[in-house]
């Protein structure tokens, strides 16, 4: 088995143990819930086995329904934690085949995929609960912004390019501004939570790069405007119902992350610059 292939298993593998955390930390900050509480069946209030708690296989295993009251146990379970295993195998995947060398990856590219694994994980959880509570909560929004920032200094420190970092900075800032000047002009069009999201976003996405960015901020509108038209043509809203923002920010720094660069890089060329 090649270096790549055991890297990607082994984040995959991450990635699902991670998801059931990221499931523990969506359904309880919203209600206010400890995070260090046992987990128990929302039917019976029984402390869940620790061989139940495994991800997805003791959802499997139970077929679905708590071992001792037979309560329904949501799907939603086990799909956060593949989803989240696939999050992070294909994120490790791509890291991988960006690295600039085929040797095994420096000290600091390892510290770079951990800041872009807290990002993974931190839009995992802030698309469930703001699809749930439309809130983009700030105890998770400011610990991922802070912790990404540190771990991104961190591969500067132990030699990634520095310049990186600048283009992160400009990147936080730059969003940010443009996201609070249009909540300026349509407070009811912005939340306060997408604004402070948009350090996060802005920073990661021009860590990649200025196509990145650029590709990502406006793909964020278009998915979230696609998904709006689509409401409506379904008669399920109106012109004034709220749509969450933040999952098609998330949504739309990936769709950056992934085909940002070759997107600019085309552009320019098509432009002759």
């Amino acid at each position: 088995m090649s270096a790549s292939v055991l890297v990607v298993a082994l984040a995959a593998l991450l990635g699902v143990v991670i998801g059931s955390f990221l499931n523990v930390v969506a359904l309880r900050v919203p209600a206010g819930v400890s995070l260090l509480r046992e987990s128990r069946c929302p039917g019976c209030d029984t402390p869940v086995a620790w061989r139940h708690n495994v991800p997805v296989l003791g959802w499997l295993v139970l077929r679905g329904r708590c071992a001792t009251c037979g309560t329904s146990i949501p799907g939603r379970y086990p799909l956060v934690e593949a989803v989240t295993g696939l999050a992070y195998a294909g994120g490790t995947a791509l890291w991988w085949h960006r690295l600039p060398y085929a040797d095994l990856p420096q000290a600091s590219d390892w510290v770079v995929l951990a800041a872009f694994g807290v990002f993974v994980s931190a839009g995992i959880v802030l698309t469930l609960i703001d699809l749930d509570t439309q809130r983009l909560p700030d105890v998770v929004v400011l610990p991922s912004t802070v912790v990404t920032a540190v771990l991104l200094t961190l591969a500067c420190l132990l030699g990634a390019g520095w310049e990186r970092l600048a283009h992160a900075g400009i990147g936080a800032v730059g969003l940010w501004a443009f996201y609070a000047l249009v909540r300026l002009v349509r407070p009811d069009g912005m939340g306060g939570g997408d604004v402070k999201l948009a350090v996060l976003v802005g920073g990661c996405l021009g860590w990649v790069g200025w196509g990145a960015l650029f590709v990502g901020a406006l793909a964020a509108f278009v998915l979230g405007g696609v998904f709006g038209l689509a409401l409506l043509a379904r008669r399920r809203s109106g012109r004034r119902t709220t749509v969450p923002f933040g999952p098609w920010m998330l949504g739309g720094s990936w769709v950056g992350i992934v085909v940002g660069q070759a997107v600019g890089d085309a552009y320019w060329r098509l432009a002759g610059l």
